[in-house]
């Protein structure tokens, strides 16, 4: 396969890379062997080392064992990036158990749908989420819930004031002892006479269900095999480049229940023996702000929303931000100046790269250091194909043309748990296709139009939201902007845009249509304009549009032209 994009790698990116045949559980063991003196986790001042977080892995991983869980069971994990989070995953690994990241957010209905799809019999979670665990347990085939606090790594002074705290924002909740409630604390504690477990978990073995968000639908479990994952973290850690084992602080502050943050922040640390800077609130833009500038963060995984509020934070001048070598932004396109504004700030490179929960993540990126192309996903990752089609017959079409985006590569899932059908649908021959508009330029950089399913068809017209998004994100009061399609008796659809301004601005629907009309065909400009004060946003930051369609029928402020 012609592969035009191999010419602009950087000097140190090959074309191609020999993945070594090891499983992440190994991976992690190097590290613990290689650095143990070095520290792993840096939690609001506690640390700790690879040593000790290896010696607390093998215990969680015999206190599983102890309880039953065995080689292809499955365990959920329901925390938010706390060290609990790298103990209890590395241990499920260990011993050849699979992982199912489940979003601490999630209300009971959706709990118990992961839960059951998945097969797991065996839940982590914080105590404040106990009780909506305990709602589903009858629904579900749960034996063993561990509970553990945010409380229990904190350092000493605030851990005496976290149950102040937690009281006060009604996060507080006392679990009882009870037959199959376990305490993660009481877990790792205890002396286990068993020998650290010796389970031969192979390369091609599933290491996790990743459950894609279900923003199109039922909630599907990407099948990731612990190849799938072992390839993309070296990938990534091949496309930056100049980085150094043992000299990089990896923030994280996207979710590790996302494929996003645990491949590019969680694995990755481990993988460049490197400190994780864990952050349970990526919301808190101040501690995420004073982390970057203790611990002299260096490699930043985010999403463009978070990007646009720490560009916006009050203040942000008086934080030194200049340690960050690198970002890449994914989840969402990031407006050019959203990047421009934060390379200003922090004087680090920030890329945009793409990629999706049945890939690992990540297949392309721009690069760190070499040429970028603004609008760009940029290119495939080494060891990765790509190429565009039609999306009815799934036809490669020329270059420039858009199509549907389709992906090869080391880091594709081998399909949904239990969902044969969806799975012939999108996977054919080793291609996955995405369902993503794109297009490929000469040089084989890609482009992502929209999402197919959220392409707008105006009076014949097709329209992608992301172009007017861009032009939405050029006006000096608009802070987010986000755009659909609703029904028009005439058009059939029209645009709509929802717009939050900056704070202390003030700004009329027309004032943004006539801003529009400057830079957009007619057909393109928004026919209607609603101002809201935040966006709908999924757990890692990515606004969903599928709620602002479901909701826009009962706008707060709407304002329409004809």
């Amino acid at each position: 396969m012609d592969k035009p994009w191999i010419k602009f790698y950087e000097d140190q990116v090959p074309a191609e890379i020999e993945f070594p045949e090891i499983a992440l559980s190994q991976l992690f063991e190097q590290t613990v062997e290689n650095t143990p003196n070095g520290s792993a986790v840096l939690f609001f001042g506690k640390k700790i080392t690879y040593a000790e977080l290896g010696r607390l892995v093998n215990q969680f991983a015999i206190a599983l064992m102890r309880l039953g869980v065995k080689q292809g069971d499955r365990v959920a994990i329901m925390l938010p990036n706390i060290p609990q989070y790298p103990i209890a995953h590395f241990a499920v690994l260990k011993i050849g158990a699979i992982l199912v990241p489940t979003n601490p957010l999630y209300m009971e209905r959706e709990l118990q749908y992961q839960l059951n799809n998945s097969g797991a019999e065996t839940i982590i979670a914080l105590d404040m989420h106990f009780p909506k665990v305990e709602k589903i347990k009858p629904e579900t085939g749960l034996r063993n819930v561990i509970i553990t606090s945010i409380q229990e790594y904190l350092p000493a002074l605030l851990k005496l004031l976290y149950p102040l705290k937690a009281r006060k924002e009604g996060n507080w909740y006392k679990v009882n002892r009870a037959p199959g409630i376990h305490f993660f604390e009481d877990l790792i504690t205890e002396k286990f006479v068993s020998k650290i477990p010796e389970v031969d978990v192979k390369p091609d073995d599933t290491a996790i269900f990743l459950y894609t968000g279900g923003t199109t639908g039922v909630s599907k479990g990407a099948v990731l095999t612990h190849r799938n994952l072992v390839a993309n973290v070296i990938q990534i850690r091949t496309w930056y480049g100049e980085v150094k084992d043992r000299e990089e602080v990896v923030l994280c502050a996207l979710p590790f229940f996302h494929s996003y943050g645990l491949t590019t922040c969680l694995h990755m640390a481990v993988l460049l023996n490197s400190p994780m800077v864990l952050i349970p609130n990526p919301r808190d833009i101040k501690t995420l702000l004073k982390a970057i500038q203790k611990e002299k963060a260096t490699l930043f995984s985010g999403v463009p929303t978070l990007f646009v509020a720490i560009n916006n934070f009050p203040g942000i001048s008086k934080y030194n931000l200049s340690s960050i070598k690198a970002c890449v932004s994914g989840g969402a396109p990031l407006p050019l100046k959203v990047a421009r504004q934060f390379e200003e700030i922090s004087h680090g490179a920030l890329v945009e790269g793409y990629g999706l929960s049945e890939t690992s993540p990540v297949t392309h990126a721009n690069s760190i250091n070499g040429m970028r192309k603004e609008g760009s996903i940029g290119t495939p990752l080494p060891n990765t194909d790509a190429m565009v089609v039609d999306p009815e017959t799934k036809k490669p079409l020329p270059k420039g043309e858009v199509g549907e985006l389709a992906i090869k590569g080391p880091q594709v899932m081998s399909g949904y748990w239990k969902m044969d059908n969806e799975t012939k649908e999108v996977l054919r021959d080793g291609w996955l296709y995405t369902g993503d508009m794109s297009r490929v330029d000469e040089d084989g950089y890609f482009y992502i139009v929209d999402r197919k399913k959220d392409m707008i068809i105006a009076g014949g017209f097709n329209i992608f939201p992301r172009e007017i998004e861009e032009v939405l994100f050029e006006h000096p009061k608009i802070l987010e902007a986000a755009v659909i399609g609703v029904p028009d008796e005439y058009r059939g659809e029209t645009v709509k845009a929802f717009v939050v301004c900056k704070d202390g601005a003030s700004l009329s629907a027309g004032e943004v249509i006539e801003f529009c009309k400057s830079k957009l065909a007619a057909f393109k400009v928004p026919k209607q304009v609603e101002f809201r004060d935040s966006l709908p946003k999924s757990n890692i930051g990515k606004v969903l549009r599928r709620m602002l369609k479901e909701k826009s029928a009962n706008p707060k402020v709407v304002s329409s032209t004809n």
